[in-house]
C-alpha cells in the first residue's frame, strides 16, 4: 500500500526524489502522511483539493479490498 502511495505522489511533483512516504498505525487504522518539496505541495492537493481526494480514493479503493482502514495526509 505505501508503494502505492509513494508512485501517486511521484508521479505528480516535479521533484520526485524528495517524496518521502511514512507509514503510521493509529489503533486500526494505517495513517499515509506524503511529505513533498515545498514547491510540489500545490501538485499533490490540486485545485480544491480534487487530487489529494482522487489520492486518497484510489488508496481507500485498494485498502477496502484488503480488508483495512487507511487515512492520507499531506503535510504542507
Amino acid at each position: 500500500m505505501k508503494d502505492l502511495v509513494e508512485f501517486l505522489a511521484r508521479s505528480l511533483v516535479e521533484h520526485p526524489d524528495q517524496v518521502s512516504v511514512t507509514e503510521e498505525q493509529r489503533g486500526d487504522t494505517l495513517a499515509y502522511r506524503i511529505s513533498v518539496h515545498p514547491s510540489d505541495v500545490g501538485k499533490v492537493i490540486g485545485r480544491q483539493g480534487r487530487i489529494a481526494k482522487s489520492i486518497r480514493n484510489i488508496v481507500s479503493a485498494r485498502a477496502y479490498r484488503e480488508k483495512q482502514h487507511v487515512v492520507v495526509d499531506i503535510d504542507s
